[in-house]
């Protein structure tokens, strides 16, 4: 399957996708990814992991791309974690401990080099590794039927990619805690009082909910969004005034960027900015 992708300075652009069951689009700055595997409440196994992985690294490389969403097909699940019908399972824990990807489950809940805003549009049940790739997104909406949990305990597992070092410093301990201890599922309501999701919707105005975020995020200069994202990801091991003195790369393309004196023509013009995105 190919991908069919608008580039405003070379026009259409393919997206080779070799995994039909993980596909990604790229339309007017914005990268869609959709985990596509109905059949088992778009569960991720070995291949999808891989093809997850390819899609971040051709992301990260990809200049135009200025916000990601991810998702799942249909309408019951956003990600239910790793495919327990496949091979691997078949593994024991430590196996599956000395193998686990430094980027985390679907390549995402870990990843500290993706330097675009990612939102995850829940739109069903985001257990186990779903949760943990909503715990990796910057930004959570999510349809009001919409369901999480860490429920690895309940099948003997453990949420080794990030989950469980993730959710409590995401939200309250105790809160956390009272999930992690006994593998429960919250709704989305429940989560958005914890602080973990932006916005919950009805089921039916989870894609305009999305649009809005995409169009508050494309309103800024990407590469102040860069540098922002950049910042807190690169930083978080530091206090506040060491992580200011920190010249990272995206700090200094934007303070130095066309995009940081546009803004201010277009403010002193009174007119809606126009990004060069550089």
């Amino acid at each position: 399957m190919t991908a069919v992708s608008e580039s405003p300075d070379a026009g259409t652009r393919a997206v080779p996708n070799t995994v039909d069951e993980v596909t990604l689009t790229i339309e007017n700055h914005v990268a869609t990814v959709v985990i596509d595997r109905q059949h088992v409440l778009n569960a991720v196994d070995g291949s999808a992991q891989a093809r997850l992985n390819e899609i971040w690294d051709q992301l990260e490389a990809d200049p135009d791309v200025r916000a990601v969403v991810i998702t799942g097909a249909g309408t019951r699940a956003f990600c239910v974690g790793a495919d327990m019908s496949a091979a691997a399972v078949d593994k024991t824990g430590l196996q599956y401990w000395a193998g686990l990807d430094p980027n985390g489950f679907g390549g995402l809940s870990l990843r500290t080099t993706l330097d675009v805003p990612v939102i995850a549009k829940v739109n069903g049940y985001a257990l186990g590794g779903g949760m943990e790739i909503v715990l990796g997104a910057d930004i959570v909406v999510a349809a009001d039927t919409a369901r999480f949990g860490l429920t690895e305990p309940r099948v003997g597992r453990l949420a080794l990619d990030g989950g469980i070092h993730q959710l409590v410093r995401r939200i309250p301990y105790t809160q956390a805690m009272g999930m992690l201890l006994t593998g429960r599922k919250a709704g989305a309501a429940e989560m958005q009082s914890m602080g973990l999701v932006n916005e919950v919707v009805p089921a039916d105005q989870l894609d305009a909910a999305v649009q809005r975020w995409l169009d508050a995020i494309l309103a800024c200069a990407p590469t102040s969004v860069r540098a922002v994202k950049q910042m807190v990801t690169q930083t978080a091991h530091l206090t506040a005034t060491e992580a200011r003195g920190l010249r990272l790369p995206a700090l200094m393309a934007a303070l130095d960027s066309e995009d940081s004196a546009e803004g201010v023509r277009a403010f002193q013009e009174k007119r809606p900015p126009v990004w060069p995105g550089r």
